[in-house]
């Protein structure tokens, strides 16, 4: 239709060096309320913070924090969303290769703080309409990380199946994104889905809803699969294990106040620091940092 064909030209006639770190998947605004109690019918004061973000999005972000060149590849609306998150990516030195989608709004995700609770709205808007038409070919990196979100829903799917498949990169990532969706996915087809990458991504419950075991006995079942797997134990750290030894990196002690985004923040500190070639040890440690300053702030991308 329009929307692909304008999307597919704009993509192809620009031919992209290759950068540290390219993420594939969404891109969207996000909405953060905080109120004592939220009236039902009625008016309260509160806090409302609005700023871009999406998985892919939040880890290119945090790669050109750390001095990595990244690049965001997805699809917004024709909207002011789209254009407030293309220009901030510019903003935070990220190359933003985004279709624009001629019907759907930009990708919305609102979190509701409340008596110590969160809750969140997700609104995929343009995201559930990518398609492989949508990205480069091929997608040249150091490292490419694919947004589980992509993978786990049925509209996007293909296109998470071509950017592993186009990825030309030594470090090909799949963030687990939610165990919910893996469940409902199927934990066997995930895996069969990401069987061409080598790096997956995830935290406990992902881990477990992937394999059916728990902390150690996950992180040996995905060896299984993945070069290299890392598994985010949020503020108790992460391990990675990576040619056949494992490394275990503890998370900064910091007042929580909102984890959204954490763990993008984690996954691009990681695969930039891997392919400048840090350590494990020292990337593991950068990447709990990462994700630990995101824990401790309302909003997902560095403050600084």
């Amino acid at each position: 239709m329009a929307g692909s064909l304008e999307a597919r030209v704009d993509v192809a006639r620009v031919d992209r060096a290759r950068v540290d770190l390219a993420c594939v998947g969404d891109g969207m605004i996000d909405v953060s309320v905080e109120s004592p109690v939220l009236a039902r019918g009625g008016d309260v004061h509160g806090h409302v913070f609005v700023h871009p973000g999406g998985s892919a999005a939040n880890a290119a972000v945090w790669a050109a924090h750390e001095g990595f060149s990244s690049r965001t590849c997805g699809r917004v609306g024709n909207d002011l969303g789209g254009r407030l998150l293309t220009e901030a990516l510019r903003e935070r030195g990220v190359d933003p290769v985004l279709a624009m989608d001629p019907a759907a709004a930009t990708g919305a995700m609102l979190v509701v703080h409340e008596a110590g609770e969160r809750s969140m709205v997700a609104d995929r808007g343009a995201n559930a309409n990518i398609t492989p038409a949508d990205l480069p070919e091929p997608i040249a990196a150091g490292a490419v990380l694919v947004s589980g979100y992509l993978l786990l829903h049925e509209s996007s799917h293909e296109a998470a199946l071509a950017a592993i498949e186009h990825a030309d990169a030594p470090h090909v990532a799949v963030d687990a994104a939610s165990w919910p969706l893996i469940e409902a996915f199927g934990a066997t087809r995930f895996l069969h889905a990401a069987t061409a990458a080598n790096v997956v991504l995830a935290n406990e419950r992902e881990a477990a809803a992937l394999t059916g075991a728990q902390a150690e006995g996950a992180l040996a079942a995905l060896t299984d699969h993945f070069e290299v797997v890392g598994l985010k134990l949020g503020p108790r750290g992460a391990i990675l294990a990576i040619d056949g030894r494992t490394y275990e990196g503890a998370a900064p002690e910091v007042e929580p106040v909102d984890p959204t985004g954490a763990g993008d923040a984690f996954d691009g500190v990681l695969l930039g620091a891997l392919v400048r070639g840090d350590p494990p040890e020292e990337a593991l440690a950068a990447a709990c940092r990462a994700g630990a300053l995101v824990a401790a702030s309302p909003e997902p991308w560095p403050q600084s």
